[in-house]
């Protein structure tokens, strides 16, 4: 049986990852107007990630006795500079991304709940990857300039 507390904090990361969604999707829709679509490609398949994780977590809740609860959902920003400041952003809320998971984890250790715990190793670990992934696209990006961008988007079109 999972706690009040965990299952109330889990079901706020629920929110934010649903909220990134939001934050890819319009990102992916912004790209494709400024005709990148291998860009706004890589974001909703972005998007498409952060829904499973609020699936993956909502399930959990659910396994342990729990209630899973969808709450509303804050708007996103719509507008974008380039693609570097684009893909800057990605990589700084990839990082407080982590820093919601960290606390949770945190939670599930105060609570003594070894099974949340583990459960949420799993999106630590993915977050190393996250956090990595975007760096390595700012590089990318930074290196491509205006001549290579077009090669960067080709290249995160065939995600």
């Amino acid at each position: 049986m999972i706690s009040e507390k965990l299952q109330n904090a889990i079901n706020e990361q629920i929110t934010a990852e649903m909220w990134s969604a939001n934050l890819y999707l319009a990102m992916s829709f912004y790209f494709e107007k400024e005709g990148f679509s291998g860009f706004a490609h890589w974001m909703k398949k972005q998007s498409q990630e952060e829904m499973e994780h609020a699936y993956a977590m909502a399930d959990y809740i659910i396994k342990r006795g729990g209630t899973a609860k969808v709450d509303k959902i804050d708007v996103v920003p719509n507008g974008w500079g380039s693609p570097l400041e684009v893909f800057e952003h990605v990589y700084k809320h990839e990082c407080h991304v982590s820093q919601l998971v960290d606390k949770l984890v945190d939670v599930a250790a105060a609570e003594k709940d070894k099974a949340t715990q583990d459960f949420l190793w799993g999106f630590v670990r993915e977050q190393v990857e996250e956090e990595a992934t975007a760096q390595g696209i700012v590089d990318k990006v930074k290196k491509a300039g205006d001549t290579g961008i077009f090669f960067v988007d080709s290249q995160l079109g065939q995600r």
